[in-house]
């Protein structure tokens, strides 16, 4: 396990952070403390969870776990994340001053600890003044409640505004953002990770194997089937089966995974991690499991170095197709068509 800073800070997290999303849904408690223990034996120290998996039984687990193991608090730092609905009410939700102030001491309760390492923002929120989510966290920090605070699901001028706001008002600046990032998923490199680059905000990628299509378990043409996520629900969410079977790209990718996992001896969950986990301004790469034996298998991507052949490899075959405006090869000829005749 490789440690590096946590965006422009001074805390240092293992480059593979666990994420609990399976924790009270598809992990019983035995189970995801047992995920806990092997995690932390491996090396790692950063647990990322939100007040919304499993509608708080995450951050329950793994606050049970924390006082089972009161050492474990000292070794770990701790993520959460609030902003998703956590009641009926039209208030329940958001970055508001008001629900964020009820969501952050539910997830103090519920982890049971004094202060949360990291606190992210879900999604971004449109409703409220980015000014009053930014001063609510910079008070939170100064109040020790947080000790630091990133984002979630934030495109790059989001991102880039809460970096200036925060500056222009001298509190305390986002030091993460958590994007959906992968070899199948790679349009955040065009904005969003120039954007983390110059604000010195590091990346958390979560579905770094792309909701499991990067581990070799689906196959070209044959519907998914058994105890998987897509076997037990194929039009799930950005995953969908079908869209991506029928995409070309995806089986570039795939291939060129699955060539280099079979040269190198390596599962293609392992390969897929280690390219990622090497890409620019990435701090730490969310893991997620169902069991202990799927966490040994994506851990051992730590002891993974690829070569700078086989990263090319991988990034050609994975490379962003993009062909309109404002991106892409025949984007830059119309450009360039504009320019030429003065427009």
């Amino acid at each position: 396990m490789q440690y590096r800073t946590l965006g422009n800070t001074g805390a240092v997290v293992s480059n593979y952070a666990l994420g609990t999303m399976t924790f009270g849904a598809e992990a019983d408690e035995e189970t995801s403390h047992a995920i806990l223990d092997d995690y932390v034996a491996s090396g790692g120290n950063f647990i990322d969870t939100a007040d919304v998996y499993s509608a708080g039984t995450s951050e329950a687990i793994v606050g049970r776990w924390l006082a089972q193991r009161p050492d474990a608090r000292e070794q770990v730092v701790i993520a959460t994340k609030g902003r998703f609905p956590t009641g009926g009410s039209p208030n329940d939700v958001g970055t508001s001053r008001r629900h964020l102030t009820r969501a952050l001491d539910e997830s103090l309760r519920r982890l049971g600890v004094e202060q949360i390492d990291l606190y992210q923002m879900h999604a971004w929120d449109p409703v409220t003044p980015l000014e009053e989510t930014l001063r609510f966290l910079h008070d939170s920090v100064s109040r020790g409640k947080i000790a630091y605070y990133g984002f979630s699901n934030y495109l790059g001028w989001q991102l880039t505004k809460a970096a200036h706001l925060a500056k222009a008002h001298g509190w305390n600046a986002p030091v993460t953002l958590q994007p959906q990032y992968s070899l199948l998923v790679r349009e955040i490199e065009w904005e969003i990770v120039p954007a983390a680059l110059d604000a010195g905000i590091g990346l958390l990628p979560w579905s770094p194997l792309g909701g499991g299509w990067l581990s070799g378990k689906y196959k070209r043409d044959v519907p998914p089937a058994g105890a998987t996520r897509l076997g037990e629900n194929p039009t799930r969410g950005m995953e969908a089966w079908q869209e991506r079977n029928d995409n070309p790209h995806t089986w570039d990718v795939i291939d060129a995974v699955a060539e280099v996992a079979g040269a190198r001896g390596a599962s293609e969950a392992q390969v897929a991690l280690a390219w990622l986990a090497g890409r620019p301004a990435v701090t730490s790469v969310i893991l997620g499991a169902r069991s202990t034996e799927q966490l040994a298998d994506n851990l051992a991507a730590a002891q993974l170095q690829l070569s700078g052949e086989e990263v090319q490899l991988l990034t050609d075959a994975s490379r962003p197709r993009a062909g309109v405006y404002p991106y892409g090869p025949r984007a830059r000829e119309q450009r360039s068509r504009k320019i030429e005749g003065g427009r």
